[in-house]
C-alpha cells in the first residue's frame, strides 16, 4: 500500500484558512485595552495559584483538609499581631524553622517574615508595576534600588527568570485582591548580630 503525502491536504487548509473572514478589530480602542488587562489579570491569576505565593504570604487555618489559607487575609503577610514562636528563640542550630502559619522563617539570616503583598497601603498598594519588577527581577525590599536584599526564603531567584509580561500580570491580579491591613513586623538579624 502507497503511502498518500499530506501536503495537499495541508495545502487545502492553509488555504481555507488564509481565506476566512476576518474578525474586524475593535472601534474603541478602549474595549481592546480592557481585554488585554483582563488577559492580563487573568495569567497573574493562574501564576499567583501555581507558583505557591499563598504558601508563604498568607495565614492558614486548620480545616477538614489540614491547613487552608484563612480567606480573610489571603495574600496579607506575617499576622502583626502575632509573636515569634518560642523555638525561634532557643539555640537550634542546623535546621530552618517555620511558624504554624508558614509566613516567619529562622535560618542562618535570622528571622524573616512575608511581606503583605495585598493592595492595602500597608502592602503593595503604593507600588508602582516597575518596583514589583525591581522586587522579582533584582530582589530588592520594596522594589527600591538600593534598598536591602529580599531575605530567604522568597526565591526571587527563581521568580526572576519569568518574563516581564508574566511578573506584570502578577501584579496586575495582586491590586484586584482584596486589600488587608497588616503591617508586617521587620525582619530579626541572628543573635550577636545588630
Amino acid at each position: 500500500m502507497k503511502k498518500r503525502s499530506m501536503w495537499p491536504i495541508l495545502a487545502i487548509l492553509a488555504g481555507v484558512g488564509c481565506n476566512s473572514p476576518k474578525e474586524a478589530p475593535p472601534k474603541d480602542l478602549a474595549l481592546l485595552t480592557v481585554k488585554t488587562d483582563e488577559v492580563s489579570v487573568s495569567r497573574g491569576a493562574y501564576l499567583v495559584n501555581t507558583i505557591g505565593c499563598a504558601d508563604c504570604h498568607s495565614p492558614k487555618m486548620m480545616s477538614d483538609h489540614g491547613f487552608v489559607v484563612d480567606p480573610a487575609r489571603n495574600l496579607s503577610g506575617h499576622p502583626s499581631d502575632e509573636g515569634v514562636p518560642e523555638a525561634f528563640n532557643q539555640g537550634i542550630e542546623g535546621v530552618l524553622l517555620f511558624n504554624m502559619h508558614g509566613t516567619a522563617q529562622k535560618g542562618p539570616w535570622g528571622v524573616s517574615f512575608a511581606a503583605n503583598i495585598t493592595p492595602d497601603e500597608t502592602g503593595i498598594g503604593s507600588w508602582t508595576e516597575e518596583q514589583f519588577l525591581t522586587a522579582i527581577k533584582k530582589g530588592k525590599y520594596k522594589g527600591l534600588e538600593g534598598s536591602r536584599s529580599l531575605l530567604p526564603l522568597m526565591p526571587w531567584e527563581y521568580y526572576r527568570n519569568l518574563t516581564d509580561a508574566d511578573i506584570k500580570s502578577i501584579f496586575a491580579y495582586l491590586k484586584t485582591v482584596s486589600p488587608v491591613d497588616n503591617v508586617v513586623p521587620p525582619p530579626i538579624p541572628p543573635a550577636g548580630v545588630h
